[in-house]
């Protein structure tokens, strides 16, 4: 099966890990086809959002087997998710405004703490 670019990344993993990874180290944690490899993923990056890639990481999530009553087997879809370096100089803002939200509340709480005391 031929991939296309547009096919390789499936979409962002949005978690506090994966904030965290992108906040401190400028990692993004991407969920990517299961057929991709690390040179595909980087391709895709640089092209469709044309940021240099440094590395990539990949993780396989196997699908977890499961046992109804009756016996019966279903094993859930396997996941792959790649956590990809830039490059110093190359920035990618994956969680937008909701990252500028997360910053204000923590602010406000802080305030309201130091008041209290």
């Amino acid at each position: 099966m031929e991939l296309s670019i547009y096919d390789i990344i499936v979409g962002p993993v949005v978690s506090n890990k994966a904030y965290r990874l992108h906040q401190t180290l400028k990692q993004i944690t991407l969920q990517v086809h299961p057929e991709a490899n690390k040179t595909l993923v980087a391709q895709a990056m640089n092209k469709l959002f044309n940021v240099k890639v440094e590395s990539v990481r990949i993780i396989v999530r196997k699908g977890k087997q499961r046992i109804s009553r009756s016996r019966n087997v279903s094993v859930d879809n396997l996941r792959k998710i790649a956590i990809v370096k830039l490059k110093k100089g190359q920035d990618m803002n994956l969680f937008g405004d909701a990252a500028m939200a997360v910053e204000h509340a923590n602010a406000e709480q802080s305030a309201r703490v130091q008041s209290n005391n």
